[in-house]
């Protein structure tokens, strides 16, 4: 009996042990600029290029940072997600975010709050326009 629950608590024990995560591996982005080109009144691209992402994902949170951040510098306070191409070669990540900017919350699901995203973009250290 006594093997058995020293056994038991080795196994509960190795089971709080932090393990190594391979997929955790030490992110540091090199974020290579903003290019914004306006399309319409309230749409704008947003042209970002990147070294180091893990994914696409990291590429279109580039563009989501400089959505909002261009939302707030045009006096909006929203902006909503049409698109994000991503594109990589050797190493350099590219996307092409296009987003709508307006000063009510749009309709649609994929909505932001400038004010809420340029906060968490400076959190996570991902810059803006």
């Amino acid at each position: 009996m006594r093997t058995r629950i020293s056994f038991l608590g080795a196994a509960m024990l190795a089971a709080c042990t932090p393990t190594e995560d391979p997929s955790q591996d030490y992110f540091a982005p090199d974020y290579l600029g903003i290019e914004t080109r306006r399309l319409d009144d309230d749409l704008v691209s947003f042209l970002v290029r990147m070294r180091g992402a893990r994914t696409k994902a990291d590429v279109a949170d580039y563009g989501k940072c400089a959505a909002a951040q261009y939302a707030l510098i045009r006096g909006f306070g929203f902006a909503r997600h049409v698109r994000t191409n991503v594109q990589e070669e050797g190493g350099l990540w590219a996307g092409d975010a296009v987003y709508t900017i307006s000063a009510a919350l749009p309709d649609g699901l994929q909505t932001i709050d400038a004010e809420v995203a340029v906060a968490e973009c400076a959190e996570t250290g991902i810059p803006t326009v």
